[in-house]
């Protein structure tokens, strides 16, 4: 088990000297941004960069356009003649497999759908199993609690849970979590990147390098919990039952041995994961 990716830096795609910077960064990825951060008249000065980013070997996913308009079209056509180190696409306002399986097609790459209104959201499922290559869903909230003309996290809560239900039913990784907006607010994107994990979502979604360590902070689990889970895998290797009664008096099961298997991939100890858990 790899340890997930905690911070998703968007950099816009018309802007090199960020990107450059971006891409120095201590994010765990980098998306290149053709949507929402690029004004219309520079779609297309922004598409030429980031292929020649991706040309000259800088790993990066890239946020397209929406699929189904003029600009998408385009980044769709300009990724698949020359696709570089494309790491993979964010597909903004997903609401239709069909067009989904298309584009996964279309670029053979993992494809990361976004979900952003409430026929996307009811659609989360379908999606998530719409191809092989989808790697992960996730929620564009802001657009999201627009169309289903809510203010505040009770309006999301439902949806919220939604794409953590559906990405787990696929067999994808807990979903990634938008953006906090308010850039300067560090405290309040620690609070609310913890209460995220705790209702099932991992990493988050940046929009500023002084967001990444807080967001990094705020995925790593309780040092008390690592050192659980690594006595409980370790104890595994040297037992053959499905289930036990540990040393604490604790009820140990297969869900339970995953859960230590999870912390410590978050944690970063993949060397003993590998280790104490060959399988």
């Amino acid at each position: 088990m790899t340890a997930p990716a905690r911070s998703w830096l968007y950099v816009p795609g018309d802007r090199p000297e960020r990107i450059a910077k971006a891409l120095a960064s201590d994010a765990d990825a980098v998306i290149l941004d053709l949507e929402d951060a690029v004004a219309p008249a520079a779609k297309a000065e922004a598409r030429r960069t980031v292929v020649a980013t991706l040309a000259e070997g800088r790993r990066a996913y890239v946020r397209v356009n929406a699929t189904n308009s003029p600009h998408g079209t385009a980044d769709l056509a300009a990724l698949a003649a020359e696709p570089g180190a494309l790491a993979g696409v964010r597909l903004p306002k997903c609401e239709d497999p069909g067009e989904l399986r298309r584009v996964a097609d279309t670029l053979g790459v993992p494809v990361y759908p976004v979900l952003e209104s409430a026929l996307g959201v009811e659609n989360a499922f379908a999606l998530a199993t719409a191809h092989p290559l989808v790697a992960g869903i996730s929620l564009g909230e802001a657009d999201l609690a627009a169309d289903l003309r809510v203010t505040g996290g009770e309006g999301l809560a439902w949806p919220r849970s939604r794409v953590v239900v559906a990405a787990r039913a696929a067999g994808l990784p807990s979903p990634v979590q938008s953006v906090w907006t308010a850039v300067r607010d560090l405290d309040g994107l620690r609070a609310d990147t913890e209460q995220g994990r705790r209702a099932g979502f991992f990493g988050r979604s940046v929009i500023h390098p002084a967001q990444i360590p807080v967001v990094h902070e705020a995925c790593a689990p309780d040092a008390e919990d690592v050192a659980w889970a690594r006595s409980l895998v370790d104890a595994v290797s040297e037992n053959d039952e499905a289930a036990w009664i540990d040393a604490s008096g604790r009820f140990v099961d297969k869900a339970i041995v995953e859960r230590a298997l999870w912390l410590l991939a978050i944690a970063g100890e993949n060397q003993h994961v590998k280790e104490g858990h060959p399988s």
